[in-house]
């Protein structure tokens, strides 16, 4: 009943609350009632998970079901159950989509030499633009397969930065690594976490995080992190 409300709240400047109630099959009262009473400890909870679900969603480029999101958080550090995923995914209308995989090479392929990785797992990170991670994925959409590269800031797990183009090089990466460059600025040297895939380990790529003092990480082969 709780997430009703939510939906109702979220979206009553949209639309008269009468009508959402009568959608949802609650009483405009019931929901008046829960809008008085203060935010629970579990509720807040929830809207700080929920706001890791969206970037580990997006991240994706919008493919991800409750499951990969599930193992991508618990990845990160977080504590909770793969039904709770589910149902705030379900509350907000995040579903995945058929049709994508990953890219290719993710999980093999031959790599150039290798940065060394300086992450190790450690996903905790006490201040922003720090440690940032990267990653490309390819997705079908109506006009065709497009690839998605985006940066993540490990910090507050944000999209810092994205690139999409119709074909897989060096510049998708480059890309946004830029964006996310220019958006934020770093004033101290930064780590940035990949796989060893080719667009992280080309000539463009090294150029790049050295000119900006960044300095690249790697999983081992078969591990994403």
């Amino acid at each position: 009943m709780r997430l009703k409300y939510a939906f109702i709240k979220k979206h009553s400047t949209d639309y008269p609350v009468r009508r959402l109630c009568q959608t949802l099959k609650v009483h405009p009262s019931g929901y008046y009632a829960w809008l008085a009473e203060p935010q629970s400890a579990r509720a807040k909870e929830d809207q700080r998970l929920l706001g890791l679900i969206k970037h580990a969603w997006l991240e994706s480029g919008g493919v991800y079901g409750y499951r990969k999101i599930h193992d991508d958080l618990r990845e990160l550090g977080e504590e909770c159950g793969r039904n709770r995923v589910r149902r705030l995914m379900q509350a907000e209308g995040l579903r995945s989509q058929t049709g994508y995989r990953r890219r290719p090479g993710f999980y093999g392929g031959k790599p150039t030499v290798a940065s060394p990785n300086h992450l190790a797992r450690q996903f905790k990170v006490s201040e922003p633009n720090k440690v940032w991670v990267t990653d490309i994925t390819y997705i079908r959409t109506y006009e065709g397969w497009l690839y998605l590269a985006v940066v993540l800031d490990l910090f507050s797990r944000q999209v810092i930065g994205w690139s999409m183009k119709p074909r897989m090089c060096s510049d998708l990466a480059i890309d946004a690594m830029l964006m996310a460059v220019w958006r934020r600025k770093p004033q101290q040297q930064v780590m940035i976490h990949s796989d060893q895939g080719s667009q992280f380990s080309s000539s463009d790529w090294k150029s790049f995080l050295k000119a900006n003092n960044v300095i690249s990480s790697m999983s081992r082969r078969g591990n994403c992190h």
